[in-house]
């Protein structure tokens, strides 16, 4: 790949990288925007959400450790990949959980998997980025995180809305794979990019 076309892919890479941590924020908080409803719906006393929100506040930390190995051993875009497979599962569950526990379950799995996103995309960033330029990559990948807190406020309520809670799970949810089928196609590292 010549050195033009090579600086020039680099940003389409940020931008991916911007984009999954975009959709990382929506699928973050929808629980929190649904929570009035959920717990009418369900029952739920405030001790029940805050179970709920430990229970991905703790897989969130355990699985940073964790993903920080098995990105430095498998590389980033098969660790991007059950990343963002796992979360976007996990999202997708919360539609067919019923009770706390099964609320509790789906979070924490969200958790493990949205986990790897700043370690993959630090990673990435640092692969693809000489190191005069890495601090503007991840300025740019972070800012998805502040850009998913701005959507996620008006698209969950409207989801709600229109076509339930659950829908709002599985629609964001699906955001992740949609993704992911762009990661697949469009990412190597730079050494094995053709």
């Amino acid at each position: 790949m010549s050195q033009a076309l090579h600086g020039r892919y680099r940003w389409f890479i940020v931008f991916l990288l911007f984009t999954v941590t975009t959709i990382n924020y929506i699928d973050r908080q929808i629980l929190g925007l649904l929570e009035p409803t959920l717990a009418k719906a369900l029952s739920w006393t405030e001790i029940d959400y805050s179970r709920i929100i430990m229970a991905f506040t703790a897989c969130y930390a355990l699985g940073m450790l964790f993903y920080g190995k098995l990105i430095d051993k498998i590389g980033t875009k098969s660790g991007y990949s059950i990343s963002v497979t796992v979360w976007s599962i996990a999202a997708m569950l919360h539609a067919a959980a019923t009770s706390t526990l099964g609320f509790g379950a789906a979070r924490a799995f969200l958790g493990l998997g949205e986990s790897g996103n700043y370690p993959g995309g630090i990673k990435t960033v640092g692969e693809w980025f000489p190191k005069r330029e890495r601090s503007f990559a991840i300025g740019i990948l972070d800012s998805g995180s502040t850009i998913g807190a701005c959507i996620g406020p008006i698209l969950v309520p409207l989801l709600l809305a229109l076509y339930g809670w659950q829908a709002a799970f599985i629609v964001t949810g699906s955001f992740g794979f949609i993704w992911l089928i762009l990661w697949r196609i469009f990412y190597s590292a730079p050494a094995k990019q053709k």
